[in-house]
C-alpha cells in the first residue's frame, strides 16, 4: 500500500511541476513618461498559442478574469482601470453556459498613473490570470510586479 502511495505522489508532483515549467503566458512591464506627473504602465501578456488569457470584463460565473492589483502608495494615483489592447474576442462556451471574453497571442494592459510629487517612487501589485485552450485550463496564477517611475 505504501509503495502505491509513494508512486501516486511522485505522479502528482512531476504533473504539477512540468504544469508549473509549461507556463504559456510571458509577461513584461514598462513604464513610459507621458507628461510632468503622469506615466503609462503596460503589462504586456504575450501568450502561446493555443492558450488565451481572459479579459478584465469576463463575467462572473466563467473562467477568473484578469485582475490587475496595485499596491497603496501615497505618491500615486490610478487614473481609472487598465485599458485592454489587444484583438478581443467573445465566444460562447458551454463549459462555463456563459460568453467568456478573452485573447489570443497577445494583449497589452495599459494603465495611466498619476504623481502627486516628482520624487522618484515605484508602482507594486500582482497581476492575476487564468488560461485556457480548448481542452483544458490551467489554475489561475499570480504574478507580481515592481516597476520604478523615474
Amino acid at each position: 500500500m505504501t509503495r502505491k502511495l509513494l508512486i501516486a505522489a511522485i505522479t502528482l508532483f512531476i504533473s504539477v511541476l512540468s504544469i508549473a515549467q509549461s507556463n504559456p503566458v510571458k509577461w513584461t512591464f514598462e513604464a513610459k513618461k507621458i507628461a510632468d506627473k503622469t506615466y503609462e504602465i503596460k503589462y504586456l501578456a504575450t501568450i502561446d498559442a493555443p492558450w488565451h488569457i481572459y479579459s478584465q470584463t469576463t463575467p462572473e460565473g466563467g473562467p477568473i478574469a484578469t485582475k490587475i492589483t496595485v499596491s497603496k502608495n501615497p505618491l500615486l494615483t490610478l487614473d481609472g482601470i487598465a485599458k485592454e489592447n489587444g484583438k478581443l474576442i467573445t465566444k460562447y462556451e458551454d463549459v462555463f453556459g456563459i460568453n467568456v471574453i478573452y485573447f489570443d497571442n497577445k494583449v497589452e494592459f495599459v494603465q495611466v498613473i498619476n504623481l502627486k510629487t516628482t520624487a522618484k517612487t515605484k508602482i507594486n501589485g500582482a497581476i492575476q490570470y487564468m488560461v485556457c485552450n480548448d481542452v483544458q485550463c490551467l489554475p489561475p496564477a499570480t504574478i507580481p510586479f515592481s516597476i520604478e517611475l523615474k
